[in-house]
């Protein structure tokens, strides 16, 4: 079938949030998100779906829509959608990063391709090594008291592990991950997420305060651009059984490259948004398993699309720790997809396609609409 692509529409979406969550960036109560929809030959579709997060994202969502409308998307009318490595040339040769936007179009195009080919994205990815996919609830910076709580809640829907937001006092921080252990017993996994808010030294004592809690990773503990700082910090939080996971600093092949180089991590995580869409995500991890460097996969706030495009990714690949962090539909309060994804339990099926099995809802789209000035 010779596809080309025929139209790129391009949606801004301010999506409310269940409540407000808190980190080392920024307290926020609204998801704004940049939605495509990009149509081929014929009809077919395929949706792409990218919500950046202001201090963690280098381009904002204004920045993002304003690349897809001007320039990303014009550039890719009457290319190939199944093309994948052509297509991503040609938005390379466009503008140098904007990963986040190329993303939408990536991502788009696969689930478009997959739809045509009759099956879902995992199975045109190359096959899904896990048929179930566990998932990782979060606790943002808040008491001991109510983290404990607010844990211990999502154990007893069945998750079995938690991110607990880092920042601001590391003896509160100490305080809560250790009310949150103490509440959920030494089987459930704790992972802390500092945000690229403490610096290296910092960083190093916190490890070892929080050592005694049994931690599955620290992630993120200093400013994205400091890899020796962060090589400092994994030494002596390895000594103490505290393994390290990079974040904000992965973004290329090279930045991953520059990690491994410098024994800066045991962990990366990575993002089909942050990396600019399924096919640098997979060779991204694919590098890392080379190297001996597991993934984690997942962002927090993604909508209906960017959330089973990250389950989907996720499902190919054992290098791919349980407990996914792409949550993004346990905390909107609505969504753009005319089914909203319940992963209420911790855990789902992998779901049928084809492409990702979502559908965008028109009359959504238009209720939560955000346009750029």
């Amino acid at each position: 079938m010779n596809l080309k692509i025929e139209r790129v529409e391009v949606f801004g979406v301010a999506m409310p949030l269940v409540m407000e969550f808190k980190n080392a960036y920024l307290s926020k109560s609204v998801v704004k998100s940049a939605v495509v929809r990009v149509t081929a030959t014929g009809g077919v579709v395929g949706y792409g779906n990218i919500d950046p997060t202001p201090g963690y994202s280098k381009e904002t969502i204004e920045d993002s829509l304003k690349m897809l409308q001007a320039k990303l998307a014009p550039a890719v009318i009457g290319m190939d959608p199944t093309n994948i490595h052509r297509l991503t040339a040609k938005m390379d040769a466009v503008v140098a990063d904007f990963y986040d936007a190329k993303a939408t179009i990536d991502m788009a195009c696969t689930d478009l391709s997959a739809r045509v080919a009759g099956m879902p994205v995992y199975t045109y990815l190359g096959g899904a090594v896990k048929d179930r996919l566990m998932f990782n609830a979060w606790i943002s910076i808040q008491s001991p008291e109510n983290a404990a709580k607010e844990t211990a809640d999502w154990q007893k829907k069945g998750f079995k592990s938690c991110k607990i937001k880092v920042g601001g006092d590391i003896y509160a921080d100490r305080d809560r991950i250790k009310a949150v252990r103490e509440a959920c017993g030494p089987e459930f996994n704790i992972r802390i997420d500092a945000n690229a808010g403490y610096d290296a030294d910092t960083s190093i004592k916190l490890a070892e305060l929080v050592a005694p809690y049994n931690l599955q990773l620290f992630e993120q503990p200093v400013p994205a651009d400091d890899i020796a700082g962060m090589a400092r910090v994994r030494k002596a939080a390895n000594a103490v059984g505290v393994p390290i996971m990079a974040d904000e600093s992965v973004i290329d092949h090279a930045s991953l490259i520059n990690i491994i180089r410098m024994d800066a991590a045991d962990i990366v995580k990575v993002k089909v948004m942050k990396q600019g869409g399924f096919l640098n995500t997979r060779r991204m991890i694919a590098t890392a398993e080379a190297a001996g460097i597991r993934c984690v996969v997942g962002h927090g706030f993604g909508l209906g699309v960017n959330t089973m495009a990250e389950i989907m990714l996720a499902a190919t690949s054992s290098n791919v720790i349980d407990g996914l962090e792409c949550v993004g539909p346990l905390k909107t309060k609505e969504d753009i997809v005319t089914q909203k994804l319940d992963l209420s339990k911790g855990s789902i099926a992998l779901p049928d396609g084809p492409g990702l099995g979502v559908t965008l809802d028109d009359a959504q789209l238009a209720k939560f609409k955000f346009e750029v000035k």
